[in-house]
């Protein structure tokens, strides 16, 4: 009997072992080539099937990770001069006084109304924190850019990291790409497995719920700065925006000057192209696959032509984001090797395996995600509300919240155009009498906002200037507006090495510091290239408005700092 028993279980060792191998040679069967997308591919042996986003998921998180990056760097090296304990506008104070209104307690409402980690925190070392927070937030990001894998743990850590800074940055941190970028990385928490570092963590595939808040977020963005254009200036609507856009942009690059002369039907044009973008092309991601694909395209096409015309921080690269959602695995498959072992080689084994029947069995986890990601879905749906009825009104408002924690906003650029472009000139002088004729006035030069006449427009994109953006906003309003900008004069008046750090040139930096400071209001424009002021190296021709604000000096500034709890500082020719 014993032998019958043997010969049983080799026959089934072997029908076993047979199955197995059939098994994989179906799997090896469908990741081989039959339709590759390109030649390329089917020379590698690699091609792969539509319809999946792993390779999407990669992009999707070095993207997001990069755009931390860059935003954490301009943390690092502005926020203390901005809001730090001797900053413009000091965050202690702002949280302060965010307590005292709300009755002097940190309670639920003081938090929502400034969400922010630093109100755990000891105020007093508050520039340590505000350099901690942000080299964390650099740490983890350029982690995330290198290896191409996250969890959730270190996506929500960098969303924390980055609401703590936008909830105390104040004017500093009032744009919309503020807001955009903590909705796009809240969603980018979804992307990632809780725990598990992978490129291709296999009992985590993307969530097609995630890959559509994603489309969402781009179809929002574009229809509401689309919307936001043929509802305001009339510019848009007659076609003449782009006569003056170049010239007038918060901060002009070397190609805004040649392309602001460009003839007028070139202008219409680029208008008429703007309208296609933003009012139509965002309705091609519900039109299939294919549509989608070419709405990617077109949007990333367009943001780049954005960003080589002009410097908007980071904002048209953080735009360029979401539109990868419209791309597969298929369609990305190019970016990746094809070598075994690589990603792409993982990916085509993941579709093989899938196809042929088999994967990963299910656990208690995947429901867990499954729910997690259903109920991220009930949220985007219900905070779209308001969003939408917004997008539906003659009244619509652009880069506004409805939530305290930013996770579905409103967005919207360029609802009006300015026709002229004025700026703010800070100048300083060593003479007694600011009056005297005779008064030598020496400019401040800001690091890239236009100031010297020969010094050609910056190209800084994606990185940011926070203080050159809001002197730009400045020069269209009134110095009672921006108390900001007599901070800083103060500062510059006793030669603040803070302050000095956040413009280009301080031309008393090793020298006494001025006795005076005063704002002059002028109007700028573009030279004509090749024409007369060109070709004496000036980029620009300015004409004087007249004052901005007044000469001041320290001694006339001590009560409008003490009003405000700023310290007031003390001038090197005082301490002597």
């Amino acid at each position: 009997m014993a032998a019958p028993r043997d010969g049983a279980e080799e026959t089934g060792t072997g029908e076993s072992e047979g199955l197995r191998r059939r098994k994989k040679e179906l799997v090896r069967e469908a990741s081989e080539p039959t339709a590759p997308e390109s030649r390329g591919e089917a020379e590698c042996g690699v091609s792969l099937l539509p319809g999946s986003f792993w390779l999407t998921r990669i992009v999707l998180l070095r993207a997001i990770a990069a755009i931390y990056f860059v935003a954490f760097l301009v943390a690092f090296q502005q926020n203390k001069q901005l809001i730090g304990d001797s900053g413009l506008l000091p965050c202690k104070l702002y949280l302060k006084n965010i307590k005292q209104y709300f009755g002097g307690k940190i309670g639920l409402e003081a938090v929502s109304h400034a969400p922010s980690l630093l109100w755990l925190l000891d105020w007093a070392h508050m520039d340590t924190h505000l350099d901690n927070i942000a080299l964390v937030g650099l740490a983890i990001s350029f982690f995330i850019l290198v290896s191409g894998c996250a969890n959730m743990i270190l996506m929500v850590t960098l969303w924390i990291l980055y609401h703590s800074l936008v909830g105390v940055g104040q004017i500093w941190y009032s744009f919309g790409w503020e807001s955009q970028i903590l909705e796009t990385g809240f969603l980018g928490i979804f992307l990632c497995p809780f725990w598990t570092l992978s490129r291709t963590p296999q009992r985590t595939p993307p969530s097609g719920i995630v890959i559509w808040a994603f489309r969402w977020l781009i179809f929002r963005i574009m229809l509401g700065a689309g919307l936001i254009k043929i509802r305001g200036d009339r510019c848009w609507r007659d076609l003449t925006c782009m006569d003056y856009h170049y010239e007038t942009q918060p901060v002009p690059n070397p190609l805004a000057y040649y392309m602001h002369r460009n003839p007028w039907w070139f202008h219409q044009f680029e208008t008429l192209f703007n309208h296609f973008i933003e009012l139509v092309v965002p309705f091609f991601i519900f039109l299939g696959r294919r549509m989608c694909l070419v709405h990617g395209i077109l949007q990333v096409l367009f943001q780049v032509l954005l960003i080589l015309s002009g410097n908007l921080s980071f904002l048209n690269w953080l735009t360029i984001l979401p539109s990868i959602a419209c791309f597969d695995d298929a369609s990305l498959g190019f970016l990746f090797s094809s070598n075994k072992g690589s990603v792409k080689h993982q990916v085509s084994e993941i579709q093989a395996e899938k196809s042929a029947g088999g994967g990963p069995s299910k656990t208690y986890g995947c429901y867990v995600r499954q729910l997690v990601h259903l109920s991220l879905g009930v949220l985007i749906i219900f905070l779209s509300v308001p969003v939408v009825l917004n997008l539906l009104s003659s009244k619509q408002v652009m880069n506004t919240s409805f939530n305290p924690l930013k996770i579905v906003n409103t967005y919207g650029a360029f609802g009006s155009i300015t026709k002229e472009r004025t700026e703010v000139v800070l100048q300083g002088t060593s003479s007694s009498d600011p009056s005297d004729p005779g008064a030598v006035w020496e400019d401040y030069e800001f690091k890239c906002k236009p100031g010297n006449l020969t010094r050609p427009p910056c190209v800084i994109s994606p990185y940011h200037y926070r203080l050159d953006w809001l002197m730009w906003f400045a020069a269209f309003q009134t110095y009672e507006q921006n108390e900001w900008i007599i901070h800083l004069a103060g500062k510059l008046l006793a030669n603040d090495r803070s302050a000095s750090s956040l413009i280009a040139v301080n031309p008393f930096y090793e020298r006494e510091p001025p006795r005076w400071i005063r704002g002059e209001h002028f109007r700028y424009k573009f030279s004509r290239p090749w024409g007369t002021h060109a070709s004496k190296g000036k980029w620009w021709i300015r004409k004087r408005i007249g004052p901005y604000f007044p000469p001041l000096n320290l001694p006339g500034l001590k009560k409008f700092f003490q009003s405000r709890s700023w310290p007031l500082p003390v001038s090197k020719r005082d301490q002597h």
